[in-house]
């Protein structure tokens, strides 16, 4: 009992909920607002049967989930009859009588290039789930909106494809109305950005026979280009893969590219066109995998098989569920207008108007426009956003067909570019692909042309020496023989390829044997069609490039200039100067004084050879130091310091003499070769004669790069003819590329040098049409062959064995030796002349620095100086020289019985010397540095004592001139 009563209340909320929901319904129901909208569709097409289908579904759907909102959408259909005239009628119909909001469709682009004008008038927004040309976007229609992705979205994706497989040539196979022109200036503009070139389009009406598209096949067949992009709807597409795999365009070699139009229904294609397309490659918009979407299949299913009972081939695809996004968008967006005024406003007609004049303008379009442009939502397809009126494109699947349907094989999305995984950034290849034929290796993309059997391959015929190429011919077979430098190294290239291309030379020659034209007009036969490659002496040009491709060159190039060489030895009076250069010859001079004046600093107050009177002392320093030069000085040096300043000058001395000696040797007897002129400019503006090559771009390239005047330039055709013109002093100079002058040189190496600066060019490469395949195939072996030893084989066996020849180089080298080669010998002997000068007065201070100090502080400073330089002039006795000189003299006294101890005393006026005393000194002979005690003689002066003499005596020095001695 208890029980009952407790759950009473519950039941009484229960039935309280049930009838306010009740209620709910039936007022919202009264109080809905219907709002129309058109749907014009091709309704005999899967196309439109299907897309209604889903437009109808998603209506049911969002308001079943939303059955609270205000407004309804009420769906006016009409047939378009799969025609542009009946799009148009219907969509007039719609505006004109059913006043509808809003137009879905038409199906095709060029049904909505007619039905976006009248939405423009109107202001009612035509929203398209399958119109995705891009040339729709060109008109600008401010309320036509592409609930789709534009076809120019996948383009990205196919340019990845073929740029990751490097194929450089593709045909564009695609059909003749809106749809498949639109795409193709984005296709050409993306395979330009990779330089793969469009070989052929092939432009297919959606009505053509079998016959017609076989037609176009076979032209497809004998062309070289085996890489296809194919862009079409059913039922042209399934037709086309039909007939190719009838006649076998579906082998091993092929590759077949698809755009999402056939990509998107391969799933409902017939077992026998899958079967025709196998090892297919297709790209189409990424479905993101859903649960609403797995119900929605299963739901969709059931009801197109309860429509359709008799067709059980209908598949779901990628326009199927746009179809259901945009009808779900455009409900989201009428109700966020909410309850307004969904009318017309109607146009003032008179008697004589038009249809199209009558029709009003939505007073709801442009609010109507903006709501929709700004609504987002998750959809079946994907994230639903309005991107500059056209759907925002995501990633791409790329899918590979396979036994009984398709495979992905990887993904592409903007940021990352191609990926196996989908949310993976790392850049890997796709996965496995089965290419047509069953075959797993990659195809090349071309092949040769069936409807010939060998490639024509020009060759220049020149009177030359015939070292690139010669071309002989039989006088009893009249058979034509192609050979040289050139040849060898082509078919040892086209040998290393991994498959067969047959070829044949033919010379670019006229019937009685003479060239036909220079290497311009042979290089243009290639573009003209006449030759399929063009092997020679051919240089790279920039100008030639624009009308055919080059090859990686085989050899290197370039322009110099030769000239005749002279042995200019230097046989005159002052060659002797020229060894050393000038700075050279003046900073030896200023050491050998340096030198010598530090060797008297040093030596003289020690070295009897360094005194005596002032004439000789000066004769006695250069002569020291100049004598070094051929090691004759006979001076004794007896201080340490200056001993090792000698040293180290005498080996400065010594490797300066014999690099003099060497160089001077060099210059007498070995041969100066030099070339006649080294400046270019010299020769233009003293209008030389100059040579250049039969038939060459030099010719053109000295006229207008290098202004010469085109009288003086002479053409010689072989070695001899130039050997002959220098000969002759017809030319001072010939112009030729670099291969052509290591080939003169190496015959008259003696006689001939090229200098002036080398003018830069790409070398000699083989010509080939635009665009060919056979540029990176032959390239790639190019580099193969001349980093081999084939190389080496084929310039010996036309070249010859390298003669001693003198090395091609820019400019003269001088003989003459600089400073730049002994200035850090220069240094060494400056540092350690200087560490000894500064040693030497060092110590000469401060064994004098008692007398320094006592010094009367009235006297100047310069009178100490000169005070110091005379005490410096004296003879030091205490010196180990003097020593030994006065014990000598000595011993000569005591034997002639000469004592000092037998003379007078002296007078006491000899304790301070005047001036006349002190010459009496020096006439007598003796040594002024000595100052003998005149009572002592044997015992020098005080040093206090005698700087005090000199000190008042130093007046008398000014007006009579010290004598040095």
């Amino acid at each position: 009992m208890r029980n009952n009563l407790t759950q009473l209340p519950l039941c009484l909320f229960c039935c309280l909920s049930l009838w306010i929901f009740f209620t709910e319904m039936v007022m919202s129901r009264n109080t809905t607002i219907p709002v129309k909208v058109g749907v014009v569709l091709d309704m005999d097409t899967w196309l439109g049967k299907m897309g209604l289908s889903c437009i109808s579904m998603a209506l049911s759907d969002f308001y079943a989930s939303h059955g609270h909102y205000k407004t309804r959408l009420v769906l006016e259909i009409r047939d378009s009859k799969r025609d542009v005239v009946g799009a148009a009628a219907a969509a007039l119909d719609l505006l004109q009588n059913e006043e509808v909001q809003a137009i879905i469709g038409p199906a095709s682009s060029m049904q909505a290039n007619f039905v976006i004008g009248l939405g423009d008038k109107a202001h009612v927004p035509i929203i398209s789930f399958s119109a995705t040309s891009p040339s729709l976007s060109s008109l600008r229609s401010r309320y036509f909106v592409r609930a789709t992705l534009n076809d120019s979205a996948q383009v990205p994706a196919i340019r990845a494809i073929v740029q990751a497989f490097g194929w450089r040539q593709v045909v564009l196979i695609y059909s003749d109305n809106e749809y498949g022109n639109g795409v193709i200036p984005y296709l050409t503009d993306a395979l330009q950005e990779i330089d793969t070139r469009i070989s052929y389009r092939s432009v297919i009406h959606p009505l053509a026979t079998d016959d017609q598209i076989l037609e176009e096949l076979y032209k497809l067949m004998t062309m070289p280009t085996r890489v296809f992009i194919v862009h079409m709807f059913t039922p042209l597409g399934p037709r086309l893969f039909t007939r190719a795999y009838e006649i076998g365009m579906m082998e091993e070699g092929f590759v077949w590219i698809l755009t999402d139009g056939l990509t998107d229904v391969l799933s409902a294609l017939d077992d026998s066109v899958i079967d025709s397309m196998q090892g297919v490659l297709g790209v189409k918009p990424h479905v993101p995998r859903s649960k609403e979407l797995e119900s929605f299949k299963i739901r969709w299913k059931r009801k197109i098989q309860q429509e359709y009972p008799t067709n059980e081939s209908f598949e779901l695809n990628i326009f199927g569920l746009w179809a259901y996004d945009a009808a779900s968008g455009l409900a989201m967006a009428v109700e966020k207008l909410g309850a307004t005024n969904f009318s017309f406003q109607k146009s003032n007609t008179s008697r004589n108007s038009t249809d199209l004049d009558t029709v009003g303008v939505s007073q709801i379009g442009p609010n109507l426009l903006q709501s929709l442009l700004s609504t987002r939502f998750k959809g079946l397809s994907g994230h639903f956003q309005i991107f500059n009126r056209q759907l925002r494109s995501s990633a791409f699947q790329v899918v590979n067909v396979i036994g009984k349907g398709e495979r992905g094989v990887g993904f592409w999305t903007p940021e990352n570019g191609t990926v196996r995984k989908l949310h993976s950034t790392s850049k890997t290849n796709l996965g496995t692909i089965v290419w047509p034929g069953e075959s797993p290796s990659v195809p090349k993309g071309w092949v040769l042309p069936t409807n010939e059997k060998k490639m024509r391959i020009g060759v220049p015929v020149t009177k030359g020496s015939g070292k690139f190429v010669k071309v002989t011919r039989d006088p009893s077979t009249n058979a034509t023989e192609v050979t040289g430098f050139s040849i060898a190294v082509f078919d040892a290239v086209m040998a290393a390829l991994p498959y067969a291309v047959p070829y044949e030379y033919i010379p670019f020659q006229t019937p009685d044997g003479e060239p036909a034209g220079d290497y311009n007009d042979l290089i243009y036969q290639v573009y003209l069609k006449k030759y399929d490659a063009v092997v020679g002496d051919t240089t790279i040009l920039a100008n030639r490039s624009l009308y055919v491709d080059f090859t990686l060159p085989y050899t290197e190039s370039g322009v110099s200039m030769v000239v005749p060489i002279v042995d200019r030895r230097r046989k005159n009076a002052w060659v002797f100067l020229k060894p050393l250069t000038w700075d050279l010859w003046v900073t030896s001079s200023c050491f050998f004084v340096f030198i010598g004046f530090v060797i008297w600093v040093l030596e003289h107050r020690v070295n009897k050879d360094f005194r005596g009177p002032r004439s000789h002392q000066v004769g006695t320093i250069f002569w020291f130091s100049f004598s070094t030069l051929v090691f004759a000085q006979k001076e004794r040096i007896v201080s340490n310091l200056a001993r090792f300043v000698v040293i180290i000058w005498l080996f400065v001395v010594l490797i300066l003499t014999q690099s003099y000696t060497a160089s001077l040797t060099s210059m007498l007897t070995v041969q100066q070769l030099n070339p006649t002129i080294t400046d270019i400019n010299e020769l233009i503006k003293k209008g030389e004669r100059v040579g250049c090559q039969h038939a060459s771009f030099v010719h053109e390239f000295l006229i207008e790069s290098m202004k010469f005047d085109e009288s003086n330039l002479v053409i010689y055709e072989s070695t001899e003819v130039l050997d002959e013109l220098f000969s002759k002093g017809r030319i001072a100079a010939a112009f030729d590329e670099i291969p052509y002058i290591k080939l003169f040189l190496a015959k008259y190496c003696s006689k001939y040098t090229a200098v002036g600066p080398t003018y830069k060019f790409d070398g000699f490469g083989f010509v080939f049409p635009k665009g060919s395949p056979l540029v990176a195939d032959v390239s790639r072996q190019v580099l193969n062959v001349t980093e081999g030893a084939k190389m080496l084989q084929f310039e010996k066996a036309w070249f010859g064995q390298t003669t001693s020849c003198p090395e091609l180089t820019n400019s003269v080298s001088s003989n003459s030796i600089g400073l730049n080669s002994f200035w850090g010998l220069f240094l060494i002997a400056g540092v350690a002349s200087f560490v000894a000068l500064i040693t030497c007065i060092t110590t000469f201070l401060y064994e004098n620095r008692d007398a320094l100090i006592n010094l009367n502080s009235p006297s100047s400073i310069w009178r100490k100086i000169k005070a110091m330089v005379t005490r410096f002039d004296h003879k030091d006795l205490r010196s180990h020289t003097f020593r030994k000189s006065d014990q000598l003299q000595d011993k000569r006294h005591q034997s002639h019985g000469c004592s000092y101890t037998n003379f007078p005393p002296s007078p006491p006026s000899l304790l301070l010397p005047t001036h006349n005393n002190f010459a009496f000194f020096r006439e007598q002979g003796t040594p002024s540095s000595g100052h003998a005690d005149p009572v002592s003689p044997n015992r020098p002066m005080s040093p206090h004592i005698l700087f005090e003499y000199e000190l008042a005596n130093i007046n008398h020095e000014q007006t009579r001139p010290l004598v040095i001695e």
